[in-house]
């Protein structure tokens, strides 16, 4: 990728060292998220997540129609 040839040219190393890293980094944020629901990378992002309610089945007006909804289960989804 883009970011792992600026990296490796940066500090001088081998793209796949830094494509590891980076892989790594991915893997961790992924597990940090899943057990805390927050990742930081300080100065550069946060990931958050939060829980997104059920939805009843029902009539909806859209559009100026009334349009049929399906029941959607409770989920988590990133902020």
């Amino acid at each position: 990728t883009g970011l792992a040839d600026a990296i490796a040219t940066q500090h001088e190393m081998k793209k796949s060292e830094v494509s590891k890293i980076l892989d790594t980094l991915a893997s961790v944020a992924t597990k940090e998220v899943k057990s805390a629901g927050k990742f930081t990378i300080p100065g550069l992002c946060m990931i958050k997540t939060r829980h997104k309610p059920a939805t009843k089945a029902g009539k909806r007006m859209a559009f100026g129609k009334e349009v049929l909804v399906k029941a959607k289960p409770a989920k988590t989804v990133v902020k």
